[in-house]
């Protein structure tokens, strides 16, 4: 009887310090996911001026949709947490479609290599971004499931482990699409 005690106490103990181990790696990973996303916004970021200095040369009088761009950069490189994030990033893809339509009415630009160039870059990250940004939901999805099944739960919520938020685009349905960057 005694060692049936014992061997159940050490059970309990081994599967809590699992669970909380469980949790520090979900937390980490989450963080790491959210690293790798903030890695491919600030390659996004760094193109984006090029780009529109690119368009400026040849469109000069469409400053209102440059000075947008350059807003919705500028509101993106200071979002805070994963909320205002996703809402700035679902912004910043709005103006970015608005430039590339003017790029449209531009035959000698979207002829331009530099041009082209800037383009299939930042094509490449927006995929980029999409798969981080799916890598991150997705061990969030398993950090926030493992701290609300029981009862994993009631050592999470001992430790103060709190739910992390997925990184989603702002509602608009424009926002949600990728840019566009082919002719």
């Amino acid at each position: 009887m005694t060692w049936i005690l014992i061997a159940l106490i050490v059970l309990i103990v081994l599967y809590f310090f699992v669970t909380y181990n469980g949790f520090v790696t979900g937390r980490n990973r989450a963080e790491e996911a959210w690293a790798d996303i903030e890695v491919q916004l600030k390659r996004r970021y760094d193109l984006i001026p090029n780009l529109v200095n690119t368009v400026k040369g040849y469109a000069a009088h469409e400053s209102t949709a440059f000075e947008k761009v350059t807003e919705a950069r500028a509101k993106a490189i200071s979002a805070q947490g994963t909320p205002g994030a996703a809402q700035a990033e679902g912004e910043l893809s709005g103006t970015l479609k608005s430039l590339f339509a003017i790029s449209e009415a531009y035959p000698e630009l979207k002829a331009n290599t530099n041009f082209l160039a800037l383009q299939t870059e930042l094509s490449d990250t927006e995929n980029k971004i999409q798969a981080a940004r799916r890598f991150y939901n997705g061990n969030v999805r398993d950090y926030n499931t493992k701290l609300d099944r029981s009862p994993s739960n009631l050592i999470g919520h001992l430790f103060g482990f709190q739910k992390k938020n997925y990184f989603d685009l702002a509602a608009d349905d424009a926002a949600q699409q990728p840019v566009q960057v082919q002719f």
